[in-house]
């Protein structure tokens, strides 16, 4: 018996509209979280693996892609004990990794870290100087 009137649900005394609701404006798309741009990445390691790392260590090639995988906003900020953990070898090898990188033009430092300082911080370069 609805007369022509759409149903109702008993307890209630407004019935939801039937058109769905415009976009307000809590849902522009600057509120979107940000993709990060996988493009860059994809470009960095490429070019490291095509022109550079033939000519690295074991240790020089781990580290690098560990410092490459913890780069965030342009720079890594991890110590050098982490990376040793994590590619299994030495924290005296990963220094001198590190250094040889350095040199090569592959990283660069921009923080020297320390005891009761913090860790260093690197920018990764994909591609070595040319000698």
């Amino acid at each position: 018996m609805n007369h022509g009137h759409p149903p109702r649900l008993p307890g209630c005394s407004v019935l939801p509209p039937m058109n769905p609701r415009p976009a307000s404006a809590n849902n522009s798309p600057k509120d979107k979280p940000k993709k990060r741009a996988t493009g860059d990445r994809f470009a960095t390691i490429n070019s490291f693996v095509d022109c550079s790392l033939a000519e690295l260590s074991r240790s020089e090639a781990l580290t690098w892609f560990v410092l490459w995988r913890d780069t965030k906003d342009g720079t890594a900020r991890t110590s050098a004990a982490d990376i040793a953990r994590r590619i299994g070898c030495s924290r005296r090898a990963v220094t001198d990794a590190l250094a040889g990188l350095r040199k090569r033009g592959l990283l660069t430092l921009i923080y020297r870290g320390g005891m009761n300082q913090g860790v260093s911080v690197h920018r990764v370069q994909p591609l070595a100087k040319p000698p």
